[in-house]
């Protein structure tokens, strides 16, 4: 009788022991899974800023934009007289 007892406690603590493994293994996947979506997010937002990037470097780069900015500078081209308009808006 006692060692069906122990026998029954043994696999008992074994049972015991291999669910705690069980368990174990499935919190560390779902932390990892977890992680997992977390970078595919900051992946997505940091491709989509690439692009947004991208389009803009494309942008920087025609020469409408390149005088556009010069001039809200107050750059002339060569040979462009610069005026200067003082006074209040409308003539009033």
């Amino acid at each position: 009788m006692k060692w069906e007892r122990a026998g029954r406690i043994g696999l008992l603590v074994t049972l015991a022991i291999v669910l705690g493994l069980y368990i174990q293994h499935t919190l560390s996947y779902f932390q990892t899974r977890s992680q997992a979506d977390a970078a595919l997010a900051t992946v997505q937002r940091l491709a989509h800023e690439n692009r947004g990037l991208e389009s803009q470097a494309a942008s920087l780069q025609q020469r409408d934009t390149i005088i556009r900015a010069a001039r809200a500078l107050g750059m002339v081209l060569p040979g462009e007289r610069s005026y200067v308009i003082m006074g209040k808006p409308g003539g009033r």
